[in-house]
């Protein structure tokens, strides 16, 4: 198993972790952003960012999902690709030290219409009927549009120190309150990141 962890490349295994916007990075789409890999390899990397909700309620572009949106019940702008596009990713209860490699398992427990990401974040097809999933889904979040980079260009920018990258949690992707989740994210990291939650808001962003 050593071997085998020790050979795969350093870009597949951030699928399912954050990237933390750092206060250096420039670009006013990521400003503060708490980005949610969802894949990510030597073909590129997508994500979505967590803490852009939007004035627009889930059920108003997809009613049949809004009983199952957490609060807020809003779609959120998961980045600047195809914002005419909507990706649902929810959180199913239970069985979190599942891995991406144990997906041959997923025929028993995961849901149908729910693909396993990372641990107990997955992504839900919006196709699927949501009866299917009321029962098994903890909670879930629309976005519309998604973040995206392409081969080699997000290893860039880490290089260049605009992101930090942590460890997600299931509850990161249902916070009740997502416009704090960068500080939050940052404070419950052990080590020099945590003082970074209160570096004050940059004025010239305002």
């Amino acid at each position: 198993m050593c071997g085998i962890m020790s050979a795969m490349t350093e870009v597949s295994s951030l699928t399912g972790r954050l990237l933390v916007a750092s206060p250096a990075l420039a670009d006013p789409n990521f400003d503060r952003a708490v980005v949610l890999l969802l894949d990510h390899d030597e073909e590129g990397s997508l994500g979505v960012v967590l803490n852009r909700p939007t004035p627009v309620g889930v059920g108003d572009i997809l009613l049949p999902w809004a009983p199952l949106a957490g609060d807020p019940g809003v779609v959120f702008q998961g980045g600047p690709v195809s914002l005419d596009s909507a990706l649902g990713v929810a959180v199913v209860p239970g069985d979190e030290s599942l891995s991406p490699g144990s997906r041959l398992r997923s025929g028993r427990g995961d849901p149908i219409g729910w693909r396993r990401v990372h641990g107990a974040i997955g992504l839900v097809d919006l196709e699927a009927p949501p009866e299917l999933l009321a029962a098994a889904l903890g909670s879930l979040r629309i976005f519309a549009g998604y973040s995206g980079w392409g081969p080699g260009q997000l290893e860039e920018e880490l290089k260049t120190g605009a992101w930090y990258v942590v460890e997600s949690e299931p509850g990161d992707v249902s916070s009740p309150e997502p416009e704090g989740l960068w500080r939050a994210v940052l404070r419950r990291q052990r080590s020099r990141l945590a003082m970074i939650a209160t570096y004050p808001d940059d004025p010239s962003l305002n």
